[in-house]
């Protein structure tokens, strides 16, 4: 008999996998990881115990998931191919460290998933685990050859469930499925499957409708200190929060009632399949949105340009499971060396699903009114532009009198003369 702790949802997936654990001779664990998903997770509890687990455990990871890995992500900018704002890779290494503590605390020989072969979750889950402790057996029961044969499909878990006395849902479910937690909500499969149909407004739970959202602006600043928020204020309610966890729910409770984090994309899976995901993550896009801008105002050029050519690695490393890694490590020390003077205020408009940035002001900010004016002449000798002109002229001369000797046309010139 192996004791085995098992990342437990509460959904048909892991509620048979567990009966079906049990009855291979097993004692299993239940582990229901609290990420914000907005459940009865002592109902959840009580039906991991009722299924056969010899003990359930409910670990509360909101605030870690807050402090250590969402704001970790706003100082990277880190966007999955320029859309997606990571919400459900943000919250599986977290899961699967306090997953590696508690059979640490158990003294468990295995850890178990439910995700399935096809996605990404089996790689976070898994790679995390043997990033934290290689000795852990894993078990994957959806890459199983026995649980393959006997499970072909949702009949045959929805037939399994009724044998062994397994509580489901009596309904056959949403015509797709859906993540939630404290980041976001992402909805994916079924109906949503066809990239040609319009996901429809029956698919978002949780951001109302931008046409239905309110006709009047919300206006909302956001302090930074060394590129992480430290003070979230309403001005147009009143409201404000300096605590990690209550910023984000108020960022998210302004996010959705204004309509604002919407995404409807086809993204790239690691395991190298296409899928369609509609996303609703309405507090991170905001304050992704007021970190860009104060970056703009306090941050070196050249460092925004260095740490903007790691963020698209940065993200990649989430999504595809790579939290854990010297990678990563590398990454986050260089990223957290460029925030060390991103401090200042963003003001923000929010309308009826944009974001809009209107006002910042920063204590490190580098710019310099009287040198950028068109008004004043300032510290700035505009004569020292024709000799920087000048030189950068230089390699294009030299490539226009090359291509003339061949006969060849120098293209792209004057694409437009608005001088942008």
């Amino acid at each position: 008999m192996s004791k085995i702790i098992l990342a437990y949802s509460g959904g048909l997936d892991t509620s048979v996998i567990l009966k079906w654990l049990v009855e291979k001779g097993n004692d299993v664990i239940a582990y229901i990881a609290d990420v914000g998903q907005d459940e009865n997770l002592e109902a959840v509890k009580a039906k991991a115990l009722a299924t056969g687990a010899s003990k359930a455990v409910v670990a509360d990871l909101k605030r870690e998931l807050v402090t250590d890995y969402v704001f970790a992500a706003v100082k990277a900018n880190a966007v999955y191919e320029g859309r997606y704002l990571l919400g459900t890779s943000l919250a599986r290494p977290i899961i699967a460290k306090a997953q590696v503590a508690l059979a640490h605390a158990e003294e468990a020989t295995h850890v178990a998933h439910g995700s399935t072969g096809k996605g990404n979750d089996q790689v976070r889950f898994e790679l995390s685990y043997a990033a934290l402790d290689p000795a852990l057996k894993v078990i994957s029961p959806w890459k199983d050859p026995e649980f393959l044969a006997a499970f072909k499909g949702r009949p045959d878990l929805l037939a399994y469930a009724a044998a062994h006395g397994v509580e489901v849902k009596a309904s056959a479910g949403k015509p797709f499925s859906e993540d939630a937690n404290l980041i976001h909500i992402s909805h994916e499969s079924g109906i949503l499957e066809d990239p040609d149909a319009d996901a429809g407004e029956g698919v978002y739970s949780w951001t109302v409708d931008p046409i239905k959202a309110p006709d009047a602006q919300t206006v909302v600043e956001i302090t930074f200190k060394d590129g992480l928020p430290i003070t979230v204020e309403d001005r147009s309610h009143g409201l404000s929060a300096t605590d990690p966890l209550d910023m984000f729910r108020l960022l998210n409770d302004l996010g959705a009632r204004n309509g604002i984090g919407r995404v409807d994309m086809v993204e790239n899976r690691f395991v190298g399949v296409k899928s369609r995901g509609v996303y609703e993550t309405p507090g991170l896009t905001i304050l992704l949105a007021a970190h860009k801008d104060i970056e703009g105002i306090a941050m070196d050029r050249e460092v925004m340009r260095l740490r903007d050519m790691l963020s698209p690695k940065f993200a990649e490393f989430v999504y595809n499971g790579f939290w854990f890694s010297p990678e990563m490590d590398f990454l986050m020390a260089a990223i957290d060396k460029s925030q060390e003077v991103v401090d200042g205020v963003v003001r923000l408009a929010l309308y009826k699903g944009n974001v809009m940035p209107i006002a910042r002001r920063s204590h490190s900010s580098l710019y310099d009114q009287a040198l950028s004016s068109m008004d004043i002449e300032g510290g700035f000798d505009q004569t020292d532009s024709r000799g920087f002109i000048a030189i950068n002229a230089i390699r294009l001369k030299a490539h226009h009198v090359i291509m003339a000797k061949r006969g060849k046309k120098v293209t792209g010139l004057l694409r437009n003369g608005n001088g942008k």
